[in-house]
């Protein structure tokens, strides 16, 4: 029967291989869907935890080769041994689960291979920036290693923390041509037994993420990029949109002078010869939107909110 793979996968059942309780290892039933669709020759796993890619990989009849910071090899600053057809890549997720020191022991490590796992481990990196940054170098450094034709399927997650979505997705580098995201279902997480209040809205799926190598020299590389966004030097925006935020950013009644001076410095203004026109214009406009006090002053009206 040939093997089916779709964008949604779920696996309530882990299935065997690897250890269950080694945190933040995923069921060998992905990988096994994984090899079954894909059929490379063999599998590369750089972060292999507690060993999942080589179970589905033997059942599988695929050639395995695992490694991992808490048995000699460090991504990071290791070279690659092979020249991969297939990679999988579980990375950890950012400040949800410590890996070295407590799922396995430093000193151990230390001692035999001679390297201090704490120093070089991404669970342990302190801010998200950072973080990402370091995902990034891991992923493209697996990438490059890729032959020709090579493919890396890349499971990651979300985490939220104090209302903030972190998304790996979103930041993660995406070298060569992406092929497919999957949607993979969570089950049995020690988050299922939290109770949440408010508006959290709990995070019951990760994503496997498979990019392809086309060339050997040259690719793609999608990268994402923080920038600070001010809606006044945004050619979108319009003028209601400058006024509104303009008199939310204030927070009370504010007069002509005040809008001039938040607006002229802009592009908004910059762009338009008859701007200080179409600011009155404007607020004029959209009476449900700006009102006037009775100095000439003015405000959001009732029900927009101010902040």
């Amino acid at each position: 029967m040939e093997n089916v793979l779709t964008s949604i996968v779920s696996y309530p059942e882990r299935g065997e291989g690897g250890s269950n309780r080694y945190r933040g290892n995923c069921s060998p039933k992905l990988i096994e869907d994984l090899l079954g669709f894909f059929k490379p020759a063999e599998i590369c796993d750089y972060m292999c935890g507690s060993g999942t890619t080589k179970a589905a990989a033997d059942k599988m009849g695929v050639v395995s080769h695992l490694y991992d910071l808490h048995s000699g090899f460090d991504l990071m600053n290791s070279d690659i041994p092979e020249r991969p057809e297939f990679i999988f890549w579980h990375p950890p997720y950012w400040d949800i689960i410590k890996y070295s020191g407590v799922m396995y022991d430093a000193d151990e490590v230390k001692q035999r291979y001679g390297y201090d796992p704490t120093q070089h481990d991404l669970s342990r990196i302190a801010t998200w920036d950072e973080f990402v940054s370091a995902m990034n170098y891991a992923m493209m450094k697996q990438f490059a290693a890729l032959e020709k034709g090579g493919r890396m399927a890349v499971l990651m997650g979300d985490i939220k923390k104090k209302g903030r979505l972190y998304s790996m997705i979103a930041e993660i580098a995406k070298p060569g041509t992406l092929e497919n995201i999957i949607i993979k279902a969570q089950h049995n997480c020690v988050s299922d037994r939290t109770q949440y209040s408010g508006r959290f809205i709990p995070i019951l799926h990760e994503y496997v993420m498979i990019v392809h190598k086309d060339g050997a020299l040259q690719y793609p590389v999608l990268l994402t990029a923080k920038k600070e966004a001010d809606i006044r030097d945004m050619r979108c925006a319009t003028w209601r949109d400058v006024i509104a935020e303009v008199l939310q950013q204030y927070g009370h009644a504010a007069s002509l002078t005040d809008i001039y001076q938040s607006v002229e410095p802009h592009r908004k203004a910059q762009s338009n010869k008859f701007w200080r026109e179409k600011v009155r214009q404007t607020l004029h406009s959209y009476p449900n939107s700006f009102c006037q006090n009775g100095d000439g002053a003015w405000t959001l009206c009732k029900g927009q909110k101010v902040a």
